[in-house]
């Protein structure tokens, strides 16, 4: 799925994101993968002194993690990295 298909995706609200779709929005924004602790996937940013969490239920993101994945995102200004 193209980056702009996937953060309108994830923007419009749907509550049937799938996990991989907010991995893929999280590190497109530049998150990486700090740890995994059971089902929490620990995501952190060198701009951002926040953590985001996302977890893999059944293959689908929590939508209030995705919402707060996006309100980070949101609120630090980040930018999509350019492909390279």
């Amino acid at each position: 799925m193209k980056k702009s298909k996937l953060l309108q995706k994830l923007l419009s609200g749907s509550r049937n994101i799938r996990f991989s779709e907010a991995v893929a929005c999280a590190e497109m924004f530049g998150f990486r993968l700090e740890r995994i602790k059971g089902s929490h996937h620990i995501f952190v940013h060198p701009d951002v002194p926040e953590l985001a969490n996302l977890q893999d239920v059944k293959g689908k993101a929590k939508p209030y993690q995705v919402k707060q994945l996006l309100q980070l995102i949101e609120r630090h200004n980040l930018q999509m990295e350019d492909e390279g």
